[in-house]
């Protein structure tokens, strides 16, 4: 009837086709990339350090699997659960934090710097927190609370106002 017609449908699904070809080969080539995921070996509670021995690598089988989640042993051990973790079951990235530098009722140093000279003190850590978080520490010889920064190697420097 419209022989105009009939060539330019042809014309369009041959490049369709095509279009269908190229994008089905570079698909192949993402499928054939093998993913990986960390999963506990046995049941991890919240406030639970995570150790090498608790978890191991599988390779992901399904490719509809939500993102999110540990691929790698380094991005867990060491870290601390937040909650309650399943064995054979991924572990969401939300839920692993870094453990605290300073734990609420332990021991610490207050660190007071002036100029080039330093004045130190026990105290008693009033809060669990990480490096570089203010935190509240009571002098234990005068009582004084005071607000500090946490340093990494566990000290709370305290700065003058």
């Amino acid at each position: 009837m419209f022989p105009e017609r009939n060539a330019f449908r042809s014309a369009v699904g041959s490049a369709i086709l095509a279009l269908l070809f190229i994008a089905g080969a570079g698909s192949q080539h993402a499928i054939a990339q093998t993913l990986y995921a960390v999963v506990p070996t046995s049941t991890i509670f919240p406030g639970d350090t995570i150790s090498a021995g608790q978890v191991t690598e599988v390779e992901v089988t399904n490719p509809n699997l939500a993102g999110g989640y540990s691929s790698d042993l380094s991005q867990v051990v060491g870290k601390v659960s937040k909650r309650t973790l399943v064995p054979g079951r991924t572990i969401p990235v939300a839920s692993l934090r870094d453990p605290f530098t300073v734990e609420r009722g332990k021991s610490v140093r207050i660190l007071f710097n002036v100029g080039g000279l330093t004045i130190s003190a026990s105290g008693s850590s009033m809060q669990d927190a990480m490096t570089g978080e203010s935190i509240k520490v009571r002098n234990v010889e005068s009582g004084v609370i005071v607000t500090g920064t946490v340093r990494p190697d566990g000290n709370v420097e305290v700065a003058q106002k």
